[in-house]
């Protein structure tokens, strides 16, 4: 996914015609692809922005299977997710995706305690104890020795269970990689301003490379609709009715540094609306998240300060040493594509997936939570068979694990001898190999003629410079916002916001993706603006008013249109 391949991948588009184009670069449209190029059948993914740009690199992180859906009655998506959970820590990427604790604080003498462990034992029972430990109860003072940060009376006793974790947005551009290497063609900046048609039926996508503007005619048998919260404008493009409609539910999630919450598991409290997660994320802690409409810019979400004020009010509610402002390392906020329903309460709407044939050529799909990603994939490829010829291989992603899972397991009891041989820190590959896997090989040999790359990142010391570039030549980062965003987290890990570490970054990946000084400068000045731009929505009272001072910074991509409609 260099840029050598992007040009080969231009050509690609024009020129064959293929079973199925995916149209969106989420965790659902890297899914999809990879499933269909998994079965044998020939793919292409269209992405107007960059993997993961949208939900899919906002979330809260985690690959669960949704213990508040057991409240809501909704057995099967929970024992769907808890199935996707397993496969993922075991087989398909247990390079990117992780074991996480959770400690449930009982503040009710009589009803909580056997309620909630009545939950957590058909959680337990339903898979989710096959590949973390089951639960385990509490008392006040143990509770307190494993989270020591909660005020005494604000618990009874506690219940600690386990999920698991995942850096969303890099899950997802494994996935995308995934694909590519069983020959999916996957290109991002590359935005749908049109549909083909050969009498009623769809039978392709016209698209625009929105770094040049060059457009081009894409042929398929059929196209999937895999675009979250746009899958109601992609539909109107078409021309197409859809037979459901999307809702976008924001969610604001805020960064603190680990040593503000004194802890050693995440926790999960009730709120009125829905539960806060408290999540362990490294040297840091993500607290969240918020629930509430969203009806403005769908590309860039703002969260205001009364999110941020929401989630310090409910967090210190329980904590002995409340957090502050000053606290806050990084905000972010995303947007949960749910199925529109009659309830007007967004956490109360369903996060099942739908699946719709809404003419002949087009599938589209929405709602469904992350961690049923795979599934969802599956669905879409499915519903799209009776517009291909022939018959379709059942899916197989069950069996096929990410890149960088084969060889993960040996790395990590060889990190000491590899750690040595690049001479760096044992813990500094460990983290390489908890984001690459077994392609960690490919990262370092970016250093074997320039050692300098093997220093870590100015002012963001988590990472080292190689990575920066292996984001340029191999996962497809082709702006300044993709690599801090997105390929790493230092847009959320740092104060800085990325700002300090802007300029080193795009002078490190300015020979790969051929920058001179004059774009050097531009990438840097549309990040800085950016930031700038979202630190200024923070503080807003409103929606309205957050979404108009973010909406005033510029686009990365230049010849991005918005809306497609």
């Amino acid at each position: 996914m260099g840029p050598a391949e992007r040009e080969e991948s231009w050509q690609r588009l024009g020129a064959e015609t293929f079973d199925l184009v995916v149209i969106g670069g989420g965790v659902v449209g890297v899914g999809a692809a990879l499933d269909a190029a998994t079965r044998g059948l020939r793919v292409a993914l269209v992405e107007a922005r960059d993997l993961a740009s949208g939900t899919s690199s906002r979330s809260s992180k985690l690959f669960h299977g949704g213990l508040r859906y057991l409240e809501q009655l909704e057995f099967g998506l929970v024992r769907e997710a808890l199935r996707e959970r397993e496969l993922m820590l075991t087989r398909l990427a247990p390079h990117l995706v992780k074991p996480v604790s959770f400690l449930y604080p009982l503040s009710n003498r009589v009803w909580e305690r056997p309620y909630t462990a009545a939950g957590l034992f058909l959680y337990d029972t339903m898979g989710g104890a096959r590949s973390v430990p089951g639960q385990k109860h509490l008392t006040r003072a143990g509770a307190l020795r494993l989270v020591p940060a909660l005020k005494r009376d604000a618990l009874i006793g506690g219940i600690r269970y386990y999920d698991a974790q995942a850096d969303d947005a890099r899950h997802t551009m494994m996935v995308g990689r995934t694909a590519a290497h069983y020959g999916a063609v996957v290109r991002t900046s590359t935005q749908v301003v049109g549909f083909l048609r050969e009498a009623d039926r769809v039978s392709g996508v016209r698209v625009r490379d929105v770094e040049d503007g060059r457009e081009v005619d894409v042929r398929a048998h059929a196209v999937i609709n895999a675009t979250g919260v746009w899958t109601d404008e992609l539909q109107r493009l078409s021309g197409s009715r859809g037979r459901f409609r999307v809702r976008a539910s924001k969610g604001v999630h805020i960064v603190v540094p680990r040593d503000r919450i004194v802890a050693e598991s995440g926790m999960i409290l009730r709120t009125e609306k829905s539960v806060l997660f408290v999540i362990p994320w490294r040297n840091h802690w993500i607290v969240g998240t918020t629930d509430t409409d969203w009806n403005l810019d769908l590309a860039h979400p703002a969260a205001t300060k009364h999110d941020i004020d929401y989630i310090l009010e409910h967090v210190n509610s329980v904590l002995a040493t409340p957090l502050t402002h000053d606290d806050i390392e990084g905000v972010y906020a995303g947007l949960r594509p749910l199925l529109a329903g009659e309830s007007d309460s967004t956490s109360k709407l369903s996060r099942e997936h739908a699946v719709a044939r809404v003419a002949p050529g087009l599938v589209a799909i929405a709602g469904g939570k992350y961690t049923t990603y795979r599934v969802m994939g599956a669905d879409a490829v499915d519903a799209a068979h009776v517009d291909l010829p022939g018959r379709i291989q059942p899916s197989i992603t069950d069996k096929v694990p990410l890149v960088g899972a084969d060889g993960y397991h040996a790395l990590v009891n060889q990190a000491d001898q590899l750690a040595a041989k690049h001479g760096l820190h044992p813990y500094r590959v460990r983290h390489l190999l908890d984001r690459y896997g077994s392609l960690v090989h490919e990262v370092l040999s970016l250093a074997a003629d320039n050692p300098e790359l093997l220093k870590p990142i100015p002012a963001s010391p988590d990472y080292l410079q190689v990575e920066a570039v292996y984001a340029a030549s191999h996962e497809g980062a082709m702006h300044l916002e993709d690599v801090l965003t997105r390929r790493t987290r230092i847009s959320i890990e740092y104060a800085h916001r990325g700002v300090d570490s802007a300029e080193a970054v795009a002078r490190l990946v300015a020979p790969v993706l051929g920058w001179d000084d004059d774009a050097i400068k531009r990438e840097v000045e549309i990040y800085n603006t950016r930031v700038e731009a979202e630190r200024a929505s923070q503080t807003q009272p409103n929606d309205q008013a957050a979404d108009a001072v973010r909406a005033a910074a510029p686009e990365a991509r230049p010849q991005l249109t918005e809306p497609v409609s």
